[in-house]
């Protein structure tokens, strides 16, 4: 009634521009306010071989969509004209020797390692306030190992296979908390591979707030002010961006990653609530990381025994000169198995802990298109992509082409990190997520959202950034409407 409200949204990632688009179709008047020069936060794409590919920084958003069931993502992609693919199935798996295992074998610990995460995730449900906080998931699989009657070759498979999860998470596996593994829950249904990129997910959900809303790129936000209403006044929230610039709104959405969070709680005044900051403190933010490696020609697939995964899992390796860290291994995809219109001769390798950081660390001082930086990718991955069937060091054909590799854990915007995780340590989880989720609303015009306010099933993906938007702008609109 009379003026409309005014609403500043800081970030126009998912979570920013559906809680704008929700907004104007509420009457308000919105503002966001972006520290990079586009949208759609670590929504991106960038080029590889010709083609275009995801950077994102998480395996459940870009490239995926986690879960098909009540997902708003795949009705999205279809309207978007979006390509997805489904890539369940085995994947080929080579062993710290660089030896591919055995179908049988394979099977047998794949199976193990489903069935195990399976009764993890029941366990955490129904008996987490007996879990001891320190205990990881990485000891549950152990314990569940010693009541198997495998062999020893078997069950050090099986401890291969469970670094794995490291790359769901960011992290390594004894950093997994089993306590809270509940909350690491994805959506049911099938996990599809977004093929021809977000690109189009993007602009559909953006398409409201770039029509409605007042979008302010290049503008980093360095300080957020709230309201007092306890005061009985009508005040506003103060926004102040790193040029100096000032604004004021009647209600603010701070949509900042979880790792910027942690880094940045002096920019609010007045301080954080304590538990509001203890909830910020306790739950944890990974590092994963993205190489495409672009190809003249799939030479894995143009051999007379071609592997009939479309993607591959190396363990460990014993045959690279590495840092003193177990883990080394490599969850791999190949993107030449997308549908026909999407598939390039390219290999994507997902990596994260201390290996995202070494490569990370290594590349951050060159130019994508150095020599440096393609020489310090072709050495880091060569050992793994020559194991690959068709592989001949003679042929043109098996020299990499190009590299691209994410570095979301030098990127200050992105929380110098991937997304939240819940791991060993943390006693109250659950509670933690729901005070983030509260934010400082109801006392100070500061509303959080993000991929680490959404509901459990979409904790740390881009279908929960997306509905942890939706879900604060409804609150701001009861807020009004109980004001009114």
């Amino acid at each position: 009634m009379g003026k409309p409200l005014h609403v500043g949204i800081i970030g126009a990632g998912l979570a920013g521009l559906r809680c704008a688009d929700v907004l104007l179709q509420s009457g308000m008047k919105v503002t966001i306010l972006e520290a990079r020069d586009r949208i759609g936060g670590r929504v991106c794409q960038s080029n590889v071989g010709g083609a275009s590919v995801d950077l994102g920084a998480h395996p459940s958003g870009p490239n995926w969509i986690h879960g098909t069931q009540n997902n708003p993502l795949v009705e999205i992609s279809e309207r978007s004209n979006t390509i997805t693919d489904s890539w369940d199935g085995p994947q080929a798996t080579f062993d710290t020797a660089g030896k591919q295992l055995g179908p049988a074998l394979c099977t047998k610990v794949a199976d193990f390692m489903w069935m195990t995460i399976d009764r993890a995730f029941t366990l955490s449900q129904k008996d987490t306030a007996n879990i001891p906080p320190s205990k990881s998931l990485l000891d549950f699989f152990k314990e569940e190992l010693e009541k198997t009657g495998f062999s020893q070759l078997e069950k050090d498979a099986c401890l291969e296979l469970s670094k794995m999860w490291g790359g769901y998470i960011g992290s390594p596996i004894e950093r997994q908390s089993l306590k809270f593994f509940y909350l690491e829950e994805c959506l049911e249904g099938t996990n599809l591979f977004v093929a021809s990129t977000y690109k189009n997910i993007l602009q559909y959900i953006a398409k409201p707030a770039l029509e409605g809303a007042d979008i302010h790129l290049n503008e980093p936000v360095v300080a957020v002010d709230g309201k007092n209403r306890s005061s009985g006044t009508d005040s506003q929230v103060l926004v102040r961006t790193s040029a100096g610039k000032k604004y004021l709104f009647d209600e603010v959405v701070a949509t900042f990653p979880l790792g910027w969070l942690k880094r940045n709680k002096a920019a609010f005044s007045p301080p954080i609530p304590q538990r509001l900051s203890e909830a910020i403190d306790n739950i944890s933010y990974g590092q994963l990381e993205k190489i495409y490696v672009n190809f003249p020609a799939t030479f894995w697939r143009n051999t007379d025994t071609p592997v009939t995964s479309p993607s591959f899992i190396f363990f460990s390796p014993t045959y690279v000169d590495h840092p003193p860290s177990p883990y080394w291994n490599q969850d791999c995809f190949s993107l030449a198995d997308l549908p026909q219109s999407c598939a390039h001769p390219a290999l994507l390798f997902y990596t994260y802990g201390a290996c995202a950081e070494h490569v990370v660390s290594k590349i951050s001082p060159y130019s994508p298109d150095s020599e440096e930086y393609y020489n310090i990718l072709h050495d880091f991955l060569h050992p793994y992509f020559s194991r690959l069937p068709g592989y001949d060091a003679q042929s043109p054909l098996c020299r990499p082409t190009s590299f691209l590799a994410t570095k979301w854990q030098s990127d200050s915007f992105a929380g110098n990190g991937s997304y939240s995780n819940f791991q060993v340590g943390l006693a109250n989880g659950l509670a933690d997520i729901e005070t983030m989720r509260e934010g400082m609303g109801a006392d100070r015009g500061i509303w959080l959202a993000g991929e680490h306010t959404a509901p459990v099933v979409g904790l740390g993906t881009t279908t929960g950034a997306y509905w942890s938007g939706e879900e604060v702008a409804k609150r701001i609109c009861d807020t009004l409407s109980k004001k009114n």
